[in-house]
């Protein structure tokens, strides 16, 4: 594998777009008190009976790569496309300072890892990892503090993913996502908020 990285401009949004984010869910993080009573909230994982897939520029249609240019302000955010021999196979996108973007606020010291997507057939080869290196070395030339990252209980393989890379759960929202259908009848999507130190 012959891996570049490109930082790439918002007319290239289709290249990010062809890169399927989709993945299947065997299990998922139940959230529960401990069970030794003590205070706080753990990751209990659970298989699936039925595997699903999901797919998040199709499961709300305003979370495809095309629409963030009309929902928001790109002009703070960076655009990283991982490319082997001419393929595109992996991407992530990462902004800062963006009024109306959910999980950043006015802080200006953080930066929000937005998108982060590697083709099916090339996953686990360390694209991931050498993407969400990119984004974090980009939001800290900007003199960001931390690199923050949303992800749901039903992405057990991203959590996994995260924590290895030093990410830190900082957060579980049991609420905003509760409007949502609960995942095969049973299970809430939860959002769990990870931080990375810069």
């Amino acid at each position: 594998m012959s891996l570049t990285m490109e930082q790439v401009g918002v007319d290239c949004l289709s290249r990010i777009a062809d890169i399927p984010i989709a993945f299947t869910v065997n299990s998922i993080f139940r959230v529960e008190p401990p069970a030794d009573g003590t205070w706080g909230l753990v990751l209990h994982e659970v298989d699936l009976q039925q595997p699903l897939v999901m797919d998040y520029d199709t499961y709300e249609e305003r979370n495809a790569p095309a629409h963030w240019p009309e929902d928001y302000d790109v002009s703070n955010w960076a655009f990283f496309i991982a490319v082997d021999d001419g393929r595109d196979v992996g991407s992530a996108v990462v902004a800062t300072d963006t009024p109306g973007l959910p999980f950043l606020g006015d802080r200006r010291d953080w930066a929000l890892l937005w998108d982060i997507r590697v083709r099916p057939e090339v996953r686990r080869q360390g694209i991931g990892t050498k993407l969400l290196r990119r984004a974090a070395d980009w939001a800290r030339q900007r003199g960001c503090t931390q690199l923050k990252i949303d992800t749901q209980n039903i992405n057990v393989r991203a959590c996994r993913f995260y924590a290895k890379q030093g990410c830190k759960l900082g957060g579980i929202d049991l609420h905003t996502l509760a409007h949502v259908p609960k995942l095969a009848g049973t299970y809430p999507l939860i959002l769990l908020l990870w931080y990375l130190d810069l």
